[in-house]
């Protein structure tokens, strides 16, 4: 026998291959008591996400186990709840983090890599050293690049002071973006070339949802390397650099066509 009162919806093959909330059915005039349940724990897991502290020195262990040198500051929001409310304090280095960089011993590079923990500390911890392992090989051999800086309670806007610090002539910055309800832990990569404080939101390239369900590390840093080289070759990013990286994946895969049967190596 049947439940009758819960009548499910035409669209749920949809579920199988999204994680968007959709197809949800209904209970009588409601939804079903599963559903309900889940919107609370996907609601109560992004705002954890929002307010859990970044583990630095987790985050910091992984990327020395890469082979990166590593740096850590601040931003002038002093905790989480100012971070928040202010959120022109996080695009602003603090004072005590400024003499910090300025110690370091400082060799113009082509590339400063900057992991802010930004709305989402969790996408941080979760992706940010697997993305920069897939990224490494694909740009550390031929590219001068200062230590990666892992800035806390920070912004977008954080990394265009750290890059000009550091006088590097492009930053990436790997950030937590906005948690959604299916998407608590979404990494965002921001670059920008010729960084200095003021620059706008139209001087970067972004690229969004980077995480297993999303855009795979692979894939993304496959995007990343092109951009970055794209960026150094023309001098800018922003609207003015048009992402073509799929023209480029596709024209590797052709090359690796065998001559005569068409069937890859």
């Amino acid at each position: 026998m049947t439940d009758k009162t819960i009548i499910g919806s035409p669209w749920s093959e949809w579920r199988d291959v999204t994680p968007a909330r959709l197809a949800l059915g209904r209970a009588g005039a409601g939804m079903p008591t599963d559903e309900v349940l889940h919107f609370g724990w996907a609601h109560a897991m992004a705002r954890d996400a929002i307010h859990a502290a970044l583990d630095v020195p987790k985050l910091e262990e992984a990327l020395r186990a890469q082979g990166w040198t590593v740096a850590h500051v601040h931003s002038r929001a002093p905790d989480r709840t100012t971070y928040l409310r202010r959120p022109d304090l996080g695009r602003v280095i603090d004072p005590d983090a400024i003499a910090k960089l300025r110690a370091e011993p400082i060799v113009r590079s082509d590339v400063c890599i900057v992991i802010g923990d930004g709305l989402s500390s969790l996408a941080v911890e979760r992706h940010a050293a697997a993305l920069l392992a897939a990224l490494k090989p694909l740009l550390v051999n031929e590219l001068q690049h200062a230590p990666v800086v892992i800035a806390t309670q920070a912004r977008v806007a954080l990394a265009d002071e750290i890059g000009e610090l550091l006088q590097a002539k492009l930053t990436i910055m790997l950030i937590g973006e906005r948690p959604g309800l299916s998407s608590p832990d979404s990494l965002g990569v921001y670059l920008t070339h010729a960084p200095f404080r003021g620059r706008s939101d139209a001087n970067r390239n972004c690229i969004s949802n980077v995480r297993p369900e999303g855009l795979s590390y692979a894939a993304a840093a496959f995007k990343l390397a092109w951009l970055v080289r794209e960026a150094l070759a023309r001098a800018l990013t922003g609207i003015d650099l048009k992402d073509e990286s799929d023209l480029a994946l596709l024209k590797t895969k052709a090359a690796r066509q065998i001559p005569g049967n068409g069937t890859p190596e």
